[in-house]
């Protein structure tokens, strides 16, 4: 049985709304997008690369996979993550979705996503790694499917935007099982549930 990981660009408000670009998630009128990249520096990405060697499939909720789908095929295939992306296996939980995406090597998990995701973990051996997807982690939080937490956590605030433990988190010990910091400030910091 494979573990859970998610993966979480976070300033040190809580904020996970749209690190990557101005438009990539404006909703609520959220005008601070791309908040992340100024903080890339040699280390976040060496770190992020070990990562991406991890043999395991991705998981996804449907508005994230929808905005990758969008974007990393059409990136270089000299590009490490986009390799990595494009040809590792993706799953997607969505109630919505109707068809398997066309994304190469991507699967629809139909369902509510704690049922879906529990049976994944149950036939997947290898690590699956979460990316974004904001709500799709809070559900799997809060009935307590994830297994090994990796926060990027910029230091920076924000004051508004969506948050990744907004509401509905139950409490939970963690402990710190890995630290990095990077030349910019960021904290790449990797939890695991401990013992209640």
């Amino acid at each position: 049985m494979g573990k859970l990981v998610i993966v979480e660009s976070l300033t040190l408000d809580g904020v996970m709304q749209a690190p990557g670009g101005r438009d990539e998630d404006t909703r609520d009128g959220f005008s601070h997008g791309g908040w992340a990249a100024p903080y890339a520096d040699q280390v976040l990405g060496e770190e992020m690369a070990k990562g991406m060697a991890n043999p395991g499939p991705m998981l996804f909720g449907r508005r994230t996979f929808e905005q990758f789908a969008s974007y990393w095929p059409t990136v270089s295939a000299d590009n490490p993550y986009a390799a990595v992306l494009n040809q590792g296996k993706k799953y997607v939980v969505s109630r919505t979705l109707t068809e398997d995406p066309s994304w190469s090597n991507s699967e629809l998990l139909r369902g509510e996503a704690v049922e879906t995701v529990t049976r994944l973990k149950q036939d997947v051996e290898n690590d699956i790694v979460i990316l974004g997807s904001g709500e799709l982690v809070r559900s799997l939080v809060a009935a307590g499917l994830i297994d090994v937490y990796t926060l990027l956590i910029h230091p920076l605030m924000l004051g508004s935007g969506r948050k990744l433990f907004d509401g509905g988190i139950v409490p939970t010990n963690l402990r710190l099982v890995r630290s990095v910091p990077t030349t910019t400030g960021v904290i790449i910091a990797t939890y695991e549930p401990a013992s209640a």
